[in-house]
This record gives C-alpha cells, structure tokens and sequence, in this order.
C-alpha cells in the first residue's frame, strides 16, 4: 500500500533474482494471492524472462492474457465459491433467490464473488476493505471496482461516489446486520466467536469461505452448533488454484480457451469439489 508502480517493480524485480533459482514449470509454479494481482505478476514474469531468456509461459499463474493468462482468472475464486455456495444451497434445498449477504473484503475475491451472488439474485448489502464497511441495499458494485481496481484506495469514497449507502469505520462483522448469508473474502481470522454470534442472532444461515481461514476455531463451533451450513475455505475457495491449473494446462498445450469455456470448467470442478466434500 502506498507504493508507486516503480517501487512495485523494482521490488518485484529484485524477488524475482532469488526467487528464479526456485521455480520453473516442471519445478514450482507460484500464484498471486493477497496483493499480488496481475500488475505484480506481469513484473515478476518479465524479469523471469529477462533471466532465463526464454518463454516459459507455465512458470507463474494470474498472468495477463497477452502473455499466457487465462481467461477467467481474475474472477475464478469468487465466481467459484458462488458455484460452491449455489450446489450447497441446492442440495439443502434453500432457494437464493432474495437472500440478503455480507461480502467482507474488495479485493479480486470479494468483488467477483459479490458479482457472481448478484447475477444469481441474491442481494449483498455490505462490503469491507481493512479500515471499514459500507452498507447498501442497492449496492453499485462498479462503483467498488472503481475505487479498488482503478483509483486503489478507500472505501470511504463510495458514498459519495455512488449517490447512496453509508460507511463506517471497523469491522463489517461487529455491525449487527441482519443476513441470510456471509461469505468472508478478506483475511485471516476475521470472524471471531462474537461476530460469528452476531451473525446467528442476525439469522445468517449460510457462511462460505472465499479467504483463507477467515474464521477463528472458536467460530467455527458457533456454525457448526447453530445449524449453520459452513463451507470451509479449502473446499469453496478452490477455485482460484483451479484457474491456475487450467491455466497451466492451456500453457502446455498452447492453447487459449474462451471466457466461457474457462468459467463452465471452474463451474463444474466447484460442483464437483461440493460433492466430494
């Protein structure tokens, strides 16, 4: 955070020296993940290349599609845990339709998983970055993507930005909003016992995890005692590492696969990751 471009890629580019000695396609593959998205990746790559001199395009995953990206990648782990979240739902036999959500986070995860939940009917109210939330019953979520994708700053700035909604500082979990359904993005142990509480007696049915380990232990017991359906983030937010093996395997194959083709591949995996779970 507050970094320019150029400190991004010197910095990047520095890693990259070391971390090169590590990695290749038939050795280890990394991925982006908290803050490290396709800007930092495309860095990375290119001074891999610088490096190695040739183009080993199954060497890093989240790349820009230009250069061997797969299509899809930058949605895959919120689209994919909607896909988990849906067949869950499906097989308890809940319908989505007008459920009422909190998305915790903004960041690739969270915007895309609250993109997916919309175009399925359910109705995300609330979002969060690290210093607060808003709350809005028509959340403008091209307005979020603005200020997280392009302007990269604050929250803070959506009120105004899209004409409605409300902000406020600290955590969207401690706000006592009455939910059908929470699905944290952010990260590490952001629920804890009491927000998991509030949660229950907001009558929030459904948690599904698109961080990883979002929920404290002592949380966990708090779903599980109540009745409510937990998906845990190594099964519903898989679909991220999912992306990037199909990524890979397009590498391989010099192939490049539609938008379309990637999203049914992520959608059918997540069902399946449901079921054998």
């Amino acid at each position: 955070k507050g970094k320019s471009d150029a400190e991004v890629m010197r910095f990047c580019q520095s890693f990259m020296i070391e971390l090169s000695k590590h990695i290749g396609p038939d050795v280890d593959v990394p991925a982006g993940d908290m803050g490290v998205g396709a800007r930092e990746i495309g860095y990375l790559y290119g001074q891999y290349r610088r490096l190695k001199g040739v183009s080993e395009r199954g060497v890093l995953t989240g790349k820009g599609v230009g250069y061997g990206g797969s299509l899809a990648r930058k949605e895959a782990t919120g689209y994919g845990l909607i896909y988990f979240v849906l067949e869950m739902m499906k097989a308890a036999q809940m319908d989505p339709q007008g459920k009422k959500a909190i998305v915790s986070g903004s960041g690739n995860v969270a915007i895309y998983a609250a993109e997916k939940a919309l175009q399925n009917g359910i109705q995300v109210i609330a979002m969060s970055d690290s210093k607060g939330y808003i709350v809005d019953e028509q959340l403008d979520l091209d307005t979020v993507k603005k200020i997280k994708e392009q302007l990269r700053t604050s929250l803070s700035a959506y009120p105004e930005m899209a004409g409605h909604g409300e902000y406020h500082e600290g955590s969207v979990y401690d706000a006592n909003l009455k939910v059908d359904l929470a699905f944290p993005c952010a990260t590490q142990n952001e629920i804890n016992k009491e927000s998991a509480e509030a949660l229950v007696k907001g009558g929030c049915t459904v948690v599904c995890e698109g961080a990883n380990m979002p929920s404290t232990p002592e949380a966990i017991e708090v779903y599980l005692s109540n009745g409510i359906l937990y998906g845990p983030a190594k099964a519903s937010n898989a679909g991220g590492v999912a992306t990037s093996g199909l990524e890979m395997s397009q590498n391989s194959e010099r192939l490049s696969w539609t938008f379309e083709e990637v999203d049914a591949k992520l959608k059918g995996i997540m069902e399946g990751i449901f079921h054998a779970s």
